[in-house]
């Protein structure tokens, strides 16, 4: 079975070298470019929490935040990104999107700095008061789509960006804000990992693989 996987292709290969340790072969199309809007230092002195929205995020955030108070992840995704950086989410969202964060978030919840991608929905954000700062922006890339079995979207960007090129595989998705960008834009979504992180992709890869 081929797998195509769309991460940014700096940060494709622990996807790709699990993927072929199943067995089967991943064939690398990026579909997305992060650029850091940059390097310069983000003082959170003074917020009671900060929110972090995606693995990108969390890279930005161990690399360019001071003062880091409590910290809230997305999802598990995120929070495992996190962790790879030494920092222990003191909240992570148990539904994997933004607006499902807002949910849950702990009240009061005292003031917030909400640190992500540079065009972020402005809902979840306004439902927390928070202050803004975004770390990165997103540009999608134009390949010509590869041929696969089945695509793997980790993000509603890459879902969007698969869609322009033309790309028709069933889709693996990461979680619930990726399905529903995904089926917004013709997709059809065969599986949604259960859990929102690199585990949950390749199992619901093995899955998929098996119900073939």
């Amino acid at each position: 079975m081929k797998v195509i996987v769309t991460r940014p292709r700096a940060q494709a290969q622990p996807l790709v070298g699990r993927i072929e340790e199943l067995g089967f072969e991943a064939v690398e199309c990026p579909l997305i470019e992060i650029t850091r809007t940059s390097d310069d230092p983000i003082d959170c002195g003074g917020y009671e929490w900060a929110i972090v929205t995606s693995p990108n995020g969390a890279d930005e955030v161990a690399r360019r935040a001071r003062n880091l108070p409590k910290v809230a992840a997305v999802g598990p995704g995120t929070a495992e990104t996190l962790r790879g950086h030494g920092i222990e989410p003191a909240f992570v969202a148990s539904v994997s999107t933004a607006d499902g964060l807002a949910a849950e978030f702990p009240r009061p919840e005292g003031r917030v700095i909400y640190l992500a991608a540079e065009n972020s929905r402005r809902g979840p954000i306004d439902a927390l008061e928070a202050d803004f700062v975004p770390l990165y922006s997103t540009v999608l890339l134009k390949p010509v789509p590869p041929e696969g079995d089945v695509v793997v979207l980790a993000s509603g960007s890459a879902a969007r960006a698969y869609s322009f090129i033309g790309g028709s595989a069933p889709a693996i998705s990461i979680g619930p804000e990726t399905t529903r960008v995904a089926e917004s834009v013709g997709l059809t979504v065969a599986l949604e990992a259960t859990s929102h992180d690199l585990d949950g992709l390749l199992r619901a890869i093995a899955e998929y693989a098996g119900a073939r």
